[in-house]
Order: C-alpha cells, then structure tokens, then sequence
C-alpha cells in the first residue's frame, strides 16, 4: 500500500455494449499506475467477451450467464484483491494520475470509506452537475477526512476501501440499477466510514445522447425502496404517498409505483434505519437536493448513463 498504482484495482461491470467497452478499455489499459482490470460481463450476448480477449489480454473477465446489474461490482470487488477499487462503466475511465492520487488520499485518511472523484462529461469535458452538489454538501466535512462528506456519488467516479465496501455489504440487490450510490452511502456512514468529494481525483464519462428508455421510472423506484430501506417510515409513507397521488395521471410515476409495490415486503424485511446522526445528515442533504431539484434534474437528464 506505499506504492499508490499497484494499490488500485480497477472493476468494470457491463452488458451489450462492446465497442464502448473497448474505447473505455483503451484508455483504463494505458493508464501510468497500470492498474489491474477487471471487466464483470453481465450475460451480454454480443461480442463483448471475444473482443476483451482479443484486443486486451491483459485484462480478466468475470463472466456471468445473466445480468446482477450492480451486483456485478460487488462479485468483482470480491475477485480482484486489490486493497483499493476504482469502478468504471463501459463509458467511463480515469484521467492519468487519477488513480495515484486516490491511493495517497486513502492512504493518508484510514476512516476514508469512499472518495468521491471529480467527473468531467463527454470530449468537452463539462463538469457533471453533480460535481458542484457534492461540493458544497450541507452534511459538513470530519476534520480526518479529505473532502466534504457526501450521500451521493456516480459509480463510475468512486473509488473504495475494499474491506469498507464488503463490510457495508456493497451495492444493495434490491436497487440492482439506477441511483444504488446513495445507499451504499448511507450504509458506509452509518459503520462509521467517510464518504467524502475529492475533486482532485478526476473521471471522465461519456454517457449515451439520452438516457435509455424507462430509467426515470427506475431512479424514482429505487429512490422510495431506499428511502423504505433505511429512511424513517413516516418519511417513506409520505413521499410513496406523493407518488401515488402522481400515478394517476403519470405514467412514469405508475410504472415506479408498480415497481416499489412488487419489493416494499423485502424492503421492509431488509430494513436497517440509519443511526440518529446519520439520518440528521442525511436531511440536510434532502434540503439541498429540494432546493436544487428543478435545474438539476434538467441537467442531469442530458449526461445520466445509459445503462
């Protein structure tokens, strides 16, 4: 762990999608701490698996004959051994020194959890929106931590403590795609690890034009499962009770309601409440995503991964 490149593992989960995957890994396999990749197939029926080999026969492959959606993660957080993982998705690597620089900041915070990176967007390079929200965090920053503290990430921009990640029991299966991040936050904060931004680690990600068909339902069904999952339950049965006040006349919100509906018995068998200090945290970050939400949605639907 005193050499920061080899520290870092890099986990890389994807489906369908072999000629994104190969740009991304064109760029991972080039990178100066020369990490090892990892890519986890998840049951792609393209020709994923025969260009990895092909082209990048340095890199492993985790193949799965059906899709764990983010589950995939964790099997290859589990796999590639490194004691630090950096996650990318098939759009989406890391600037050259990125993954140095994450090490050293892990490295010299050992409560660091999870740092949140830095994203830039497409060849222009636009700062994700999320970059300025995490940024300005009302949940405060620790004084041994190196960044503000956040409940809120993109998976392609993280790099974690892989005992936190497995001890936090990784990607909840109950969201499987779509807004997973900010419960795997809550779930690090609540065993006591830092989340934190740290925008001198940077990513890059070069999402799809729009986002894939039916992924608003989806967000806004994982949003209430987590909510269900660890937020008080008055707090769950408002916010279900507005999206079903919506699904009458929204389709959008019918098919999130119908989704939250075939899980909320597993959610409320799963659930875990976050300790008093973590919910009140966890609030203010509620204030500051109502505040934002009009503009920030706008924005988010022109760079949200497709996946």
């Amino acid at each position: 762990m005193n050499a920061p490149g080899p520290a870092v593992g890099v986990v890389l989960a994807t489906r369908d999608r072999a000629e994104s995957l190969a740009t991304a890994l064109e760029h991972l396999t080039a990178l100066p701490e020369r990490p090892p990749v990892l890519v986890v197939d998840n049951g792609s029926t393209d020709h994923t698996r025969a260009m990895v080999a092909e082209r990048f026969p340095q890199v492993r492959v985790l193949a799965h004959r059906a899709n764990r959606g983010a589950l995939a993660r964790n099997d290859g957080v589990r796999a590639i051994g490194t004691p630090y993982v950096a996650f990318s998705d098939d759009d989406s690597w890391w600037r050259p020194g990125a993954l140095a620089r994450a090490a050293t900041l892990l490295n010299a915070h050992s409560r660091l959890g999870l740092l949140a990176a830095q994203v830039r967007v497409g060849p222009e390079e636009r700062p994700d929106p999320l970059n300025a929200m995490l940024a300005t965090s009302p949940a405060g920053r620790a004084e041994d931590l190196p960044g503000p503290e956040v409940f809120g990430f993109l998976a392609c921009g993280a790099v974690v403590r892989r005992d936190a990640f497995l001890e936090a029991g990784g990607f909840h299966p109950l969201i499987f795609f779509g807004g997973e991040e900010t419960l795997l936050a809550y779930d690090l904060a609540a065993m006591g690890w830092g989340v934190s931004y740290c925008p001198e680690v940077v990513a890059h990600h070069h999402p799809a034009p729009a986002p894939r068909k039916g992924r608003t339902a989806v967000m806004r069904r994982n949003e209430l499962i987590g909510c269900w999952l660890r937020r008080p339950l008055p707090l769950a049965a408002r916010r279900t009770a507005g999206l079903l006040t919506e699904a009458g006349r929204d389709p959008v919100a019918r098919a999130a309601l119908g989704g939250l509906l075939a899980r909320l018995l597993a959610a409320l068998w799963q659930r875990r409440p976050l300790p008093p200090w973590v919910e009140e945290a966890a609030r203010r970050v509620d204030g500051q995503r109502t505040d934002d939400a009009a503009p920030r949605r706008e924005e988010r639907q022109a760079v949200t991964h497709d996946r």
